[in-house]
């Protein structure tokens, strides 16, 4: 279970951005520039969660049950809570 929110980063100069945990009340740094990053957004699904794939297309599956999205790597619905269907290759 990921307790810790997720967030896009971006660095101002170069626009180069990255996904990483973080708090938000720390500063973070580029390891190139040494800039300060800035908090662009928010990662879906926000912590806690037991997912660690975030909110995109490709990461996503229908529920057997109630037809919600949910991502690949659960087991579980997180809307019904039922077990989904293992995923197909």
């Amino acid at each position: 279970m990921r307790m810790h929110q997720k967030y896009r980063m971006r660095t101002p100069s170069t626009g180069r951005e990255i996904i990483i945990e973080a708090e938000p009340d720390r500063i973070y740094l580029d390891r190139d520039t040494g800039e300060e990053l800035e908090i662009v957004a928010e990662v879906l699904p926000l912590a806690p969660t037991p997912s660690e794939l975030p909110w995109m297309i490709d990461n996503l599956r229908f529920c057997d049950w109630c037809d919600q999205l949910a991502q690949k790597d659960l087991n579980d619905c997180p809307w019904c809570g039922r077990r989904m269907q293992p995923l197909q290759h």
